[in-house]
């Protein structure tokens, strides 16, 4: 599922997610100038690698945790990722206020990748990506705007059908979410990730964070006030 927008419009300009995402384009810019060893060498330095985090006597290994959210691995990496976080941080940031935010996010990225440390203790694999601070956004959105809908494109690829969907918030990050649990309970078993391949706990780990802590970051914000057509998710909650 390809999500286009979402039905919930921000009343305010998203300066600081706007500011991420130039972030995370000027950082892909700058590998993209690098060739061979020196992008090696930038992805081994910078990108998260559990085996050398948890090596007490390596003074450098805390610092990617915070830098590898910032480094993408491919064209499809970066946009898949700065798309999830247009459609859905500028509502975040609207809620929370724009310093909130930044904390919020820059926190979510933080613990999302201590939790794929935690479950990969031995890789030795760089992990870099923004997804496991967008899987706070996630969570932080499920909770805030359970009742939003997301305009989807579903792809059948088989039958070369491409309908677009709106899908309530509630189902689109409820089987986005089992997705990555059901990956990463399955990448456990075995050594999925070992060999190279998709930090599913950075996400799970991000997504229950955004969960946990979206509430504790708009303590005291007051509520949306929606337009005409748009949905009340404040009010109404599915549970």
């Amino acid at each position: 599922m390809i999500p286009i927008r979402d039905t919930v419009r921000a009343q305010r300009f998203p300066i600081v997610n706007t500011l991420l995402i130039i972030l995370n384009g000027l950082v892909f810019w700058f590998e993209l100038s690098l060739e061979g060893r020196e992008l090696e060498q930038f992805i081994f330095t910078f990108g998260l690698i559990p085996a050398r985090f948890w090596t007490i006597e390596d003074t450098n290994a805390w610092a990617p945790v915070f830098t590898s959210m910032f480094i993408h691995g491919g064209w499809l990496h970066l946009i898949s990722n700065m798309l999830a976080l247009y459609i859905f941080g500028d509502n975040i940031e609207d809620r929370m206020g724009h310093a909130r935010y930044l904390i919020f996010y820059l926190l979510g990225g933080v613990l999302a990748g201590l939790v794929h440390a935690w479950a990969y203790p031995a890789s030795l694999t760089p992990t870099v990506g923004a997804s496991g601070a967008i899987a706070a956004i996630l969570g932080a959105y499920l909770i805030l705007y359970p009742n939003a809908r997301v305009i989807t494109l579903v792809p059948f690829p088989l039958f070369f059908f491409f309908p677009i969907l709106e899908i309530p918030a509630l189902v689109y990050l409820g089987v986005w979410f089992f997705s990555q649990l059901l990956n990463g309970a399955f990448s456990l078993t075995g050594s999925t990730f070992q060999e190279g391949g998709v930090a599913w706990w950075a996400h799970i780990g991000g997504f229950l964070v955004g969960v946990i802590l979206v509430k504790l970051f708009t303590a005291g914000r007051p509520q949306r006030r929606l337009g005409r057509y748009e949905y009340y998710p404040d009010e109404y909650y599915p549970w």
